[in-house]
């Protein structure tokens, strides 16, 4: 067997609505469909599956200030839109990691659920 692309991911959230704004908001994704414990997106040729997990902690300021070895997902953006999505997270409160030189593409790190304010508890 060998897998050709990867068709979706995903990522159990405790605030439906808030990660829904923030992966349509901030990633631009779209939304497919919508159900009372999960949302569907789409971006490119991929899907993100959200689902609704209450009783989930995220983790805290430590993932952003170490992110590699964590659990993660990547998205590959243009190489220009690096500096527009800085200046975007620093806008909304999102903490990141500043981007990280892997030799053939940079990688910039962030925690999805960032407060809302300019620093992180």
């Amino acid at each position: 067997m060998r897998v050709r692309r990867l068709d979706h991911f995903g990522v159990d959230v405790a605030d439906l609505g808030r990660a829904e704004q923030f992966y349509t908001d901030v990633l631009g994704m779209t939304v497919e469909m919508r159900l009372a414990d999960q949302v569907l997106l789409r971006y490119g040729d991929g899907a993100c599956a959200l689902f609704l997990k209450p009783e989930r902690v995220p983790g805290g300021r430590e993932l952003i200030e170490h992110p590699l070895g964590k659990a993660h997902h990547a998205f590959e953006v243009e190489y220009g839109d690096l500096e527009r999505a800085r200046a975007l997270f620093a806008a909304r409160g999102i903490a990141y990691h500043a981007p990280i030189d892997w030799g053939d593409h940079d990688c910039l790190y962030l925690w999805r659920f960032a407060p809302r304010r300019s620093s992180c508890g």
